[in-house]
Protein backbone atom coordinates (compact mmCIF):
# COMPACT_ATOMS: atom_id res chain seq x y z
CA UNK A 1 0.00 0.00 0.00
CA UNK A 2 1.63 3.22 -1.16
CA UNK A 3 1.42 6.54 0.64
CA UNK A 4 2.64 10.05 -0.06
CA UNK A 5 6.07 11.43 0.83
CA UNK A 6 7.81 8.13 0.10
CA UNK A 7 6.05 6.31 2.96
CA UNK A 8 4.69 2.77 2.62
CA UNK A 9 1.80 1.36 4.67
CA UNK A 10 1.99 -2.43 4.92
CA UNK A 11 1.11 -5.42 7.04
CA UNK A 12 4.07 -6.63 9.10
CA UNK A 13 3.90 -10.36 9.71
CA UNK A 14 7.27 -11.99 9.07
CA UNK A 15 9.45 -12.92 12.03
CA UNK A 16 11.96 -10.25 10.99
CA UNK A 17 9.26 -7.58 10.72
CA UNK A 18 7.75 -8.55 14.07
CA UNK A 19 11.16 -8.20 15.69
CA UNK A 20 11.54 -4.77 14.07
CA UNK A 21 8.13 -3.77 15.45
CA UNK A 22 9.06 -5.06 18.90
CA UNK A 23 12.32 -3.11 18.90
CA UNK A 24 10.53 0.04 17.66
CA UNK A 25 7.86 -0.18 20.37
CA UNK A 26 10.46 -0.66 23.10
CA UNK A 27 12.03 2.61 21.97
CA UNK A 28 8.60 4.23 22.35
CA UNK A 29 8.10 2.83 25.86
CA UNK A 30 5.62 0.19 24.67
CA UNK A 31 5.72 -3.50 23.87
CA UNK A 32 4.36 -5.87 21.24
CA UNK A 33 1.96 -8.05 23.18
CA UNK A 34 1.74 -11.75 22.44
CA UNK A 35 -1.97 -11.74 21.65
CA UNK A 36 -1.83 -9.45 18.60
CA UNK A 37 -3.28 -11.00 15.44
CA UNK A 38 -2.53 -8.28 12.91
CA UNK A 39 0.14 -5.58 12.79
CA UNK A 40 0.49 -2.76 10.31
CA UNK A 41 3.30 -0.26 9.94
CA UNK A 42 4.33 2.84 8.05
CA UNK A 43 7.83 2.46 6.61
CA UNK A 44 10.20 5.01 5.16
CA UNK A 45 12.49 2.84 3.14
CA UNK A 46 13.29 -0.05 5.50
CA UNK A 47 12.69 1.98 8.67
CA UNK A 48 9.49 1.63 10.71
CA UNK A 49 8.25 5.08 11.65
CA UNK A 50 4.74 4.17 12.87
CA UNK A 51 2.90 1.00 13.81
CA UNK A 52 -0.26 -0.37 15.37
CA UNK A 53 -1.77 -3.78 16.10
CA UNK A 54 -5.12 -5.50 16.41
CA UNK A 55 -6.12 -8.14 18.94
CA UNK A 56 -9.66 -9.27 18.09
CA UNK A 57 -11.68 -6.10 18.74
CA UNK A 58 -8.94 -4.11 20.52
CA UNK A 59 -6.57 -1.66 18.80
CA UNK A 60 -3.29 -1.45 20.68
CA UNK A 61 0.44 -0.68 20.54
CA UNK A 62 -0.06 2.39 18.33
CA UNK A 63 3.10 4.50 18.13
CA UNK A 64 4.71 7.08 15.85
CA UNK A 65 8.38 8.02 15.84
CA UNK A 66 8.78 11.42 17.48
CA UNK A 67 10.07 13.39 14.48
CA UNK A 68 7.17 12.12 12.33
CA UNK A 69 4.37 12.99 14.77
CA UNK A 70 1.84 15.52 13.55
CA UNK A 71 1.82 14.13 9.99
CA UNK A 72 -1.41 12.12 10.37
CA UNK A 73 0.28 8.73 10.58
CA UNK A 74 -1.66 7.58 13.65
CA UNK A 75 -4.88 8.33 11.79
CA UNK A 76 -3.73 6.21 8.82
CA UNK A 77 -2.64 3.33 11.07
CA UNK A 78 -5.89 3.39 13.08
CA UNK A 79 -8.02 3.58 9.93
CA UNK A 80 -6.27 0.52 8.51
CA UNK A 81 -6.75 -1.40 11.77
CA UNK A 82 -10.44 -0.42 11.91
CA UNK A 83 -10.96 -1.57 8.31
CA UNK A 84 -9.21 -4.87 9.06
CA UNK A 85 -11.31 -5.40 12.19
CA UNK A 86 -14.52 -4.80 10.24
CA UNK A 87 -13.42 -7.30 7.58
CA UNK A 88 -12.94 -9.83 10.38
CA UNK A 89 -16.49 -9.20 11.63
CA UNK A 90 -15.48 -7.12 14.65
CA UNK A 91 -17.63 -3.99 14.77
CA UNK A 92 -17.58 -3.03 18.47
CA UNK A 93 -14.02 -1.78 18.79
CA UNK A 94 -11.88 -0.59 21.69
CA UNK A 95 -8.66 1.40 21.83
CA UNK A 96 -6.29 0.99 24.75
CA UNK A 97 -3.93 3.95 24.66
CA UNK A 98 -2.09 6.62 26.65
CA UNK A 99 -4.29 9.44 28.03
CA UNK A 100 -2.49 12.06 25.94
CA UNK A 101 -3.75 10.32 22.79
CA UNK A 102 -7.45 10.40 23.67
CA UNK A 103 -8.36 13.48 21.59
CA UNK A 104 -6.79 11.96 18.49
CA UNK A 105 -9.02 8.90 18.75
CA UNK A 106 -12.08 10.90 19.68
CA UNK A 107 -11.59 12.60 16.32
CA UNK A 108 -11.73 9.13 14.72
CA UNK A 109 -15.15 8.45 16.23
CA UNK A 110 -14.19 6.81 19.52
CA UNK A 111 -15.69 7.66 22.91
CA UNK A 112 -13.87 7.59 26.25
CA UNK A 113 -15.13 5.02 28.75
CA UNK A 114 -12.66 5.94 31.49
CA UNK A 115 -8.96 6.45 32.13
CA UNK A 116 -6.33 5.84 34.77
CA UNK A 117 -4.53 9.15 35.10
CA UNK A 118 -0.99 9.13 33.67
CA UNK A 119 -1.35 5.49 32.65
CA UNK A 120 -4.06 4.44 30.25
CA UNK A 121 -7.28 5.52 28.57
CA UNK A 122 -9.94 3.15 27.21
CA UNK A 123 -12.20 4.22 24.36
CA UNK A 124 -14.86 2.44 22.29
CA UNK A 125 -16.42 3.19 18.94
CA UNK A 126 -20.03 2.97 20.13
CA UNK A 127 -21.36 6.16 21.70
CA UNK A 128 -23.70 4.26 24.01
CA UNK A 129 -21.75 1.01 24.33
CA UNK A 130 -21.21 0.91 28.07
CA UNK A 131 -24.43 2.85 28.69
CA UNK A 132 -26.41 0.12 26.92
CA UNK A 133 -24.63 -2.58 28.94
CA UNK A 134 -25.41 -0.76 32.20
CA UNK A 135 -29.07 -0.21 31.26
CA UNK A 136 -29.39 -3.96 30.66
CA UNK A 137 -27.71 -4.66 34.02
CA UNK A 138 -30.19 -2.43 35.83
CA UNK A 139 -32.99 -4.76 34.80
CA UNK A 140 -31.56 -7.28 37.27
CA UNK A 141 -31.23 -4.77 40.09
CA UNK A 142 -32.76 -6.04 43.34
CA UNK A 143 -33.17 -4.29 46.68
CA UNK A 144 -31.54 -5.47 49.88
CA UNK A 145 -29.40 -4.43 52.85
CA UNK A 146 -26.34 -6.31 51.59
CA UNK A 147 -25.77 -6.52 47.84
CA UNK A 148 -22.71 -8.61 47.00
CA UNK A 149 -20.80 -9.39 43.81
CA UNK A 150 -18.31 -11.93 42.50
CA UNK A 151 -16.38 -11.95 39.21
CA UNK A 152 -15.42 -15.41 37.96
CA UNK A 153 -13.98 -17.10 34.90
CA UNK A 154 -15.00 -20.66 35.85
CA UNK A 155 -12.93 -22.60 33.36
CA UNK A 156 -14.65 -24.93 34.25
CA UNK A 157 -17.03 -24.42 37.21
CA UNK A 158 -15.60 -26.28 40.23
CA UNK A 159 -16.65 -27.12 43.78
CA UNK A 160 -14.37 -24.24 44.78
CA UNK A 161 -16.40 -21.76 42.75
CA UNK A 162 -19.63 -23.25 44.07
CA UNK A 163 -18.38 -22.99 47.65
CA UNK A 164 -17.43 -19.32 47.26
CA UNK A 165 -20.84 -18.46 45.77
CA UNK A 166 -22.72 -20.42 48.46
CA UNK A 167 -20.79 -18.81 51.33
CA UNK A 168 -21.21 -15.32 49.87
CA UNK A 169 -24.91 -15.91 49.22
CA UNK A 170 -25.42 -16.74 52.92
CA UNK A 171 -24.22 -13.24 53.83
CA UNK A 172 -26.11 -11.31 51.16
CA UNK A 173 -29.69 -10.44 50.38
CA UNK A 174 -28.67 -10.36 46.71
CA UNK A 175 -25.51 -11.74 45.09
CA UNK A 176 -24.55 -10.74 41.55
CA UNK A 177 -22.14 -13.13 39.83
CA UNK A 178 -20.35 -11.90 36.69
CA UNK A 179 -18.88 -14.44 34.28
CA UNK A 180 -15.79 -13.32 32.36
CA UNK A 181 -16.95 -13.26 28.75
CA UNK A 182 -13.66 -13.26 26.86
CA UNK A 183 -13.41 -16.43 24.76
CA UNK A 184 -9.77 -17.14 25.54
CA UNK A 185 -10.45 -20.02 27.87
CA UNK A 186 -10.64 -23.76 27.20
CA UNK A 187 -14.37 -23.69 27.94
CA UNK A 188 -16.34 -21.21 25.79
CA UNK A 189 -18.11 -18.33 27.54
CA UNK A 190 -21.63 -19.67 26.95
CA UNK A 191 -20.61 -23.08 28.33
CA UNK A 192 -19.03 -21.52 31.44
CA UNK A 193 -22.17 -19.44 32.00
CA UNK A 194 -24.45 -22.48 31.72
CA UNK A 195 -22.25 -24.53 34.07
CA UNK A 196 -22.45 -21.80 36.71
CA UNK A 197 -26.19 -21.52 36.15
CA UNK A 198 -26.64 -25.27 36.65
CA UNK A 199 -24.38 -25.32 39.71
CA UNK A 200 -26.14 -22.43 41.47
CA UNK A 201 -29.80 -23.04 40.61
CA UNK A 202 -30.48 -23.94 44.25
CA UNK A 203 -29.56 -20.40 45.35
CA UNK A 204 -32.55 -18.09 44.90
CA UNK A 205 -30.69 -14.86 45.71
CA UNK A 206 -27.94 -15.36 43.09
CA UNK A 207 -28.19 -13.53 39.76
CA UNK A 208 -25.83 -14.30 36.87
CA UNK A 209 -24.46 -11.75 34.41
CA UNK A 210 -22.32 -11.90 31.29
CA UNK A 211 -19.26 -9.70 31.78
CA UNK A 212 -19.07 -8.94 28.03
CA UNK A 213 -16.46 -6.28 27.13
CA UNK A 214 -16.50 -4.46 30.46
CA UNK A 215 -15.31 -6.91 33.14
CA UNK A 216 -11.89 -8.57 32.80
CA UNK A 217 -11.86 -8.45 29.01
CA UNK A 218 -9.07 -8.01 26.48
CA UNK A 219 -10.07 -4.33 26.46
CA UNK A 220 -10.27 -3.65 30.21
CA UNK A 221 -7.66 -6.09 31.51
CA UNK A 222 -5.36 -7.56 28.83
CA UNK A 223 -2.85 -8.71 31.47
CA UNK A 224 -5.31 -11.36 32.61
CA UNK A 225 -4.75 -13.17 29.33
CA UNK A 226 -0.99 -12.48 28.96
CA UNK A 227 1.94 -13.77 30.97
CA UNK A 228 4.74 -11.57 32.25
CA UNK A 229 2.97 -8.25 31.78
CA UNK A 230 4.87 -5.49 33.57
CA UNK A 231 2.06 -2.93 33.35
CA UNK A 232 -0.32 -5.22 35.19
CA UNK A 233 -1.21 -2.61 37.81
CA UNK A 234 -2.51 -0.08 35.27
CA UNK A 235 -4.66 -2.80 33.66
CA UNK A 236 -5.97 -3.79 37.10
CA UNK A 237 -6.79 -0.20 37.98
CA UNK A 238 -8.62 0.33 34.70
CA UNK A 239 -10.78 -2.76 35.14
CA UNK A 240 -11.63 -1.80 38.73
CA UNK A 241 -12.36 1.80 37.73
CA UNK A 242 -15.01 0.59 35.28
CA UNK A 243 -16.41 -1.70 37.96
CA UNK A 244 -16.67 1.06 40.59
CA UNK A 245 -17.80 3.87 38.26
CA UNK A 246 -20.41 2.00 36.25
CA UNK A 247 -21.32 -1.46 37.56
CA UNK A 248 -21.44 -0.75 41.30
CA UNK A 249 -23.99 2.11 41.05
CA UNK A 250 -26.06 0.24 38.46
CA UNK A 251 -26.75 -2.59 40.91
CA UNK A 252 -26.12 -0.74 44.20
CA UNK A 253 -23.32 -3.18 45.10
CA UNK A 254 -21.93 -2.93 48.65
CA UNK A 255 -19.47 -5.80 48.73
CA UNK A 256 -17.21 -7.87 46.50
CA UNK A 257 -16.10 -11.40 47.31
CA UNK A 258 -12.95 -13.20 46.21
CA UNK A 259 -11.27 -16.48 46.98
CA UNK A 260 -7.68 -16.36 48.19
CA UNK A 261 -5.24 -16.93 45.34
CA UNK A 262 -2.25 -19.16 46.14
CA UNK A 263 -1.41 -20.07 42.54
CA UNK A 264 -1.96 -17.40 39.86
CA UNK A 265 0.24 -14.28 40.31
CA UNK A 266 -2.01 -12.16 38.06
CA UNK A 267 -5.15 -12.94 40.08
CA UNK A 268 -3.21 -12.51 43.32
CA UNK A 269 -2.13 -8.99 42.33
CA UNK A 270 -5.66 -8.19 41.17
CA UNK A 271 -6.93 -9.16 44.63
CA UNK A 272 -4.23 -7.07 46.33
CA UNK A 273 -5.14 -4.03 44.23
CA UNK A 274 -8.82 -4.52 45.10
CA UNK A 275 -7.88 -4.31 48.78
CA UNK A 276 -6.56 -0.82 48.09
CA UNK A 277 -9.09 0.46 45.53
CA UNK A 278 -12.49 -0.87 46.58
CA UNK A 279 -12.64 0.54 50.14
CA UNK A 280 -11.82 3.97 48.70
CA UNK A 281 -14.95 3.60 46.56
CA UNK A 282 -17.04 2.56 49.58
CA UNK A 283 -17.09 -1.14 48.69
CA UNK A 284 -16.16 -3.81 51.21
CA UNK A 285 -13.87 -6.58 49.98
CA UNK A 286 -14.21 -9.96 51.63
CA UNK A 287 -11.89 -12.88 50.99
CA UNK A 288 -12.70 -16.52 51.69
CA UNK A 289 -10.21 -19.34 52.06
CA UNK A 290 -10.31 -21.67 49.10
CA UNK A 291 -12.13 -24.97 49.44
CA UNK A 292 -9.65 -27.85 49.62
CA UNK A 293 -9.48 -31.41 48.41
CA UNK A 294 -6.78 -33.63 49.96
CA UNK A 295 -5.05 -30.55 51.45
CA UNK A 296 -4.87 -28.82 48.04
CA UNK A 297 -6.90 -25.76 47.09
CA UNK A 298 -9.44 -26.64 44.42
CA UNK A 299 -8.85 -24.67 41.23
CA UNK A 300 -10.01 -24.78 37.63
CA UNK A 301 -6.40 -25.27 36.52
CA UNK A 302 -6.22 -28.37 38.73
CA UNK A 303 -9.36 -29.72 37.05
CA UNK A 304 -7.90 -29.11 33.59
CA UNK A 305 -4.67 -30.82 34.64
CA UNK A 306 -6.58 -33.88 35.82
CA UNK A 307 -8.68 -33.89 32.64
CA UNK A 308 -5.52 -33.76 30.54
CA UNK A 309 -4.16 -36.73 32.46
CA UNK A 310 -7.43 -38.66 32.11
CA UNK A 311 -7.89 -38.97 35.89
CA UNK A 312 -11.67 -38.87 35.86
CA UNK A 313 -12.13 -40.14 39.44
CA UNK A 314 -10.16 -37.13 40.70
CA UNK A 315 -12.06 -34.76 38.43
CA UNK A 316 -15.35 -35.97 39.91
CA UNK A 317 -14.14 -34.98 43.39
CA UNK A 318 -13.35 -31.43 42.22
CA UNK A 319 -16.50 -30.38 40.35
CA UNK A 320 -20.27 -30.30 40.96
CA UNK A 321 -22.20 -33.19 39.47
CA UNK A 322 -23.67 -30.86 36.82
CA UNK A 323 -20.16 -29.96 35.60
CA UNK A 324 -19.08 -33.60 35.65
CA UNK A 325 -22.08 -34.69 33.59
CA UNK A 326 -21.32 -31.97 31.03
CA UNK A 327 -17.72 -33.18 30.76
CA UNK A 328 -19.04 -36.62 29.80
CA UNK A 329 -21.04 -35.23 26.86
CA UNK A 330 -19.69 -35.24 23.32
CA UNK A 331 -19.11 -31.47 23.54
CA UNK A 332 -17.34 -31.86 26.88
CA UNK A 333 -15.13 -34.62 25.49
CA UNK A 334 -14.08 -32.39 22.58
CA UNK A 335 -12.99 -29.67 25.01
CA UNK A 336 -11.07 -32.26 27.05
CA UNK A 337 -9.18 -33.29 23.91
CA UNK A 338 -8.27 -29.66 23.24
CA UNK A 339 -7.02 -29.30 26.82
CA UNK A 340 -4.79 -32.35 26.39
CA UNK A 341 -3.06 -30.65 23.45
CA UNK A 342 -2.83 -27.21 25.05
CA UNK A 343 -0.35 -25.68 27.50
CA UNK A 344 -2.33 -22.47 28.13
CA UNK A 345 -2.93 -21.36 31.71
CA UNK A 346 -6.52 -20.56 30.65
Amino acid sequence: MSMDYGFTLKELNSDREKQMVSDFLIEQGLRLEKDVEYTVGVLKGEEIIATGSLSRNVLKSLAVKENYQGEGLTNKIATQLINEAYQRGETHLFIYTKPENRRMFEDLGFYVITEVENYVCLLENQRDGIKTYIENLKRKKRDGHVIGSIVMNCNPFTLGHQYLIEEAAKECDVLHVFIVWEDRSSFPAEVRYELVKAGTKHLENVFLHKGENYIISAATFPSYFLKGEEILRSHTLLDLKIFTEFIVPALNIHRRYVGEEPYCPVTKMYNETMHQVLPEAGIELKMFERKKQDDCCISASMVRKELAAGRWETVRKLVPESTYQYLLTEEGQKITEIIKKSNSRH
